[in-house]
């Protein structure tokens, strides 16, 4: 019934198998990757016609996890996948980065690549599997992709590249890298990573050894392809426009070369925007049977644009603003430009601008995420926002964008290495990026600013982190390196190469390409430019703040960690929660406690989160005999009062250990809620405590001389004898053996009873109970 084709390969310990024919066969190509036991089904449709007026290629990659795959089910009210979440997002632009380049210049037929999770086995990244399968069925679909292209994820252990680690090892406490490549058979086209201050040399790498990795890839593909593969579609040729270009560079090309000579982008973009009217102009009082004809020859300014920006750069080394090809703009950094925020800085370089704050929080504060690895929690947030002013546009606002969701997470990679270790630094942290001005690299200045930020809210990273982004023009052999790139340089140009990092080595790196890939040459270049820029605006950055303040703002929480025995978690806790909700609401601070006894206690007041410390350790230290505690009296009994003096410890201080001289009724000394100060006298074997006031001073809670003559020892007397050794509370005399008299709260008669004088025996002091 099926005609399926399948090839396997074994890669990196596991075996990863493509199959084809067996699902989604009306689908243009479909293919089933599995790798270890993650399964991921790639489909591809193309449209078979193109819309009227269309000028460009609509490529829509959707990656799509579900829930079924780990064996769980969603979380919310409709228990179903809804949108998609950041990591279904960057999973698709991931997909589609590396396969935009690879279709032919005037390809406009609309294809969708939907690529599903359907089976996650904990350890296997679905990520890489997902690329593979994408890049599979476009290259059996018949549509023109001049792949395919392969991928890998490469970490770094103890100076030894790994293949295909899971997120989880690869940047644990010895793994160093999570890098993700595309590339094909000749060269890379996409590099997405973060890392733990690597090197140049060692980044580069990693680089080539993930391109080795996925050359076995492509040559599975390549196999699955000869035997599945549908017939490719017929292109139309390519309509050579060269004497058009030509007669357009000579209606406007000087009035371009003059725009691109100007350093203000408002006023460079008029320049060039009136020379497109010129044009326009020009063809519009030509006599046209099809106007169609001359709009065509319009669309070619923009070609006629690169060639003039590009030759430039290669022939002369002459830059849009007139900069040399490895200078960066002009930098101003700001650090506490807003009062009331815990930290904030405004970064601008050239016309890119970035104000970015830093908020710190508590524990709910965290973010959580829900996903197939199960509830996971985020206490590090950077969140990018591109509003349409920043490149004085009208347009929408208020919405996330799959592009501010990449460049969000890419600064967020960058800055992530160098936070400090969540137990010594116990905040949740959020940066936000708002960037005011955009011309060229606006997410390189968040990681600049946003670092920038964290400084001043006096979150103790380990090093400043700086960013840079590169460009590239690239003609035959000669190619040209750009150092901060223009939004011009990186719109007509070849490369967008992203590198952020401290001074001792590389956090971030991420590269998209618009060409068939580069090669390693490039990389190297490239890579060395960027360290000497990153070196330059680190630089500009510390004349602004050096390091991080030595406090956290004045505005933030103040938050102190202590640990506690396991065992004693359920004390802290309560029945219900009930001692932890006690705690809150009397000392106002706000208290978290973890599985492994790791409590946080945050507040804006010192005052509340010493209150709170101490009454956690008066729950979970134990009492100490002879020791001077302070004190609350919570019930009065006609025997004596009892004070709760550590936390949840309660003791009794009998009447007789209120004074020296003789105390009628407990009332006379002491009322319910009075503070005292007490000193432990005894702890019997069930944990039960004998106080004394009359030996400590109630006003400086020194320790007095004891003047009382010392009692008489405990031995074997007959137990009317010991009945008479104390006078009771009230009644219970002398005779211990006669009438018990009037006792404590439920005290009664008794003759010579174990509880002479009445009242509840838990509450009865030790040395008036039996043995």
């Amino acid at each position: 019934m099926f005609d399926t084709k399948t090839v396997s390969l074994e890669w990196g310990g596991k075996t990863l198998t493509l199959e084809t024919g067996r699902i989604a066969r009306q689908a243009d190509g479909a293919v089933l990757a599995t790798y270890g036991e993650t399964v991921v089904l790639c489909a591809v449709t193309a449209a078979k016609s193109v819309k009227e007026g269309q000028d460009f290629f609509p490529l829509t990659v959707h990656y799509q996890e579900k829930f079924s795959a780990a064996g769980r089910i969603p979380g919310g009210f409709f228990k179903r996948e809804g949108r998609a979440t950041e990591k279904e997002t960057l999973t698709s632009r991931l997909i589609d980065r590396p396969c935009r380049p690879l279709f032919p210049e005037g390809f406009y037929n609309e294809i969708n690549v939907i690529c599903q999770v359907l089976s996650y086995d904990g350890e296997t990244e679905p990520d890489i599997v997902a690329m593979i399968a994408a890049s599979a069925a476009l290259t059996i679909s018949g549509v023109p992709f001049m792949g395919p292209i392969g991928a890998a994820r490469v970490g770094f252990r103890n100076g030894e590249y790994e293949l295909n680690p899971s997120l989880q090892t690869a940047l644990d406490d010895e793994g160093r890298l999570d890098l993700v490549v595309a590339a094909t058979q000749d060269a890379v086209m996409m590099v997405e990573s973060e890392a733990k201050e690597l090197t140049e040399e060692e980044m580069l790498g990693a680089v080539m050894f993930a391109h080795e990795e996925s050359r076995k890839v492509i040559g599975a593909i390549i196999d699955l392809a000869e035997k599945a593969a549908k017939d490719p579609w017929e292109l139309q040729p390519v309509e050579d426009k060269s004497a058009t270009l030509e007669e357009l560079r000579g209606i406007i090309g000087a009035d371009l070369e003059a725009a691109y000579k100007i350093t203000d982008k408002s006023a460079r973009q008029d320049a060039v925007n009136a020379a497109r009217a010129k044009a326009r102009e020009h063809y519009e009082g030509l006599d046209h049977d099809d106007p169609s004809e001359y709009l065509g020859k319009l669309k070619l300014v923009k070609k006629l644009e690169s060639d003039i920006v590009r030759g430039s750069i290669l022939k002369d080394g002459t830059r849009i603003d007139g900069r040399k090809v490895d200078e960066v703009r002009p930098i101003e950094a700001i650090v506490g430009l807003l009062p009331r925020t815990h930290g904030s800085a405004l970064f601008t370089r050239g016309e890119t601008q970035a104000i970015c704050t830093t908020t710190l929080g508590t524990k709910d504060a965290e973010q959580m995420i829900d996903g197939l690895e199960g509830l996971s929690y985020n206490h590090f947030m950077l969140h990018y926002n591109f509003p349409p002013y920043s490149v004085g546009e009208v347009g929408r606002f208020g919405f996330t964008s799959r592009r501010e969701t990449g460049h969000g997470k890419l600064a967020w990679r960058a800055l992530h290495p160098v936070l400090p270790k969540h137990e010594d630094f116990p905040y949740t942290i959020r940066i936000l990026s708002d960037i005011t001005e955009s011309n060229g690299s606006s997410s390189m200045a968040t990681v600049c600013g946003g670092c920038l930020s964290m400084m001043d809210a006096g979150v103790p990273i380990e090093r400043p982190v700086s960013g840079i982004a590169m460009g590239l023009i690239l003609e035959g052999d000669n190619f040209a390196v750009l150092s901060d790139i223009l939004g011009d340089e990186d719109h007509l140009g070849d490369m967008d190469f992203k590198v952020a990092g401290s001074e001792k080595g590389i956090t971030s790196l991420q590269m998209d390409i618009k060409v068939a890939g580069i090669t390693q040459e490039i990389m190297t270049k490239a890579l060395e430019q960027a360290k000497a820029g990153r070196a330059h605006i680190l630089g500009k950055m510390t004349e602004a703040l050096s390091g991080a303040r030595g406090e956290v703002s004045k505005h933030a929480p103040r938050i102190e960690t202590m640990q506690i025995d396991k065992s004693k978690i359920r004390d802290v806790i309560g029945t219900g929660g009930k001692v932890i909700r006690e705690i809150v609401a009397e000392t106002g601070a706000k208290v978290d406690i973890d599985d492994e006894g790791v409590i946080k206690i945050s507040s804006s007041n010192a005052d509340e989160i010493a209150a709170a410390r101490k009454w956690i350790e008066g729950i979970t230290e134990e009492a100490e005999v002879g020791k001077i505690y302070e004190g609350k009296v919570v019930n009065i009994v006609d025997f004596g009062a009892f004070v709760n003096f550590m936390g949840g410890k309660d003791g009794l201080v009998h009447v007789s250990e209120m004074k020296n001289e003789r105390v009628e009724k407990p009332t006379d000394v002491v009322s319910e809620g009075q503070e005292v100060k007490v000193k432990v006298l005894e702890i019997d074997n069930r944990g039960k405590v004998r106080l004394s006031m009359r030996v400590v001073d109630q006003e400086t809670g020194e320790e007095l001389e004891d003047t009382r003559p010392p009692r008489e020892p405990r031995g074997d007397k007959p137990r009317g004898d010991r009945g008479g050794d104390r006078r009771g509370p009230r009644g219970g005399g002398r005779d211990g053996g006669g009438r018990g008299g009037r006792g404590g709260d439920r005290g009664g008669r008794g003759k010579g009873s174990d509880n002479d004088g009445g009242g509840d025996p838990d509450h009865m002091p030790a040395f008036l109970k039996d043995d």
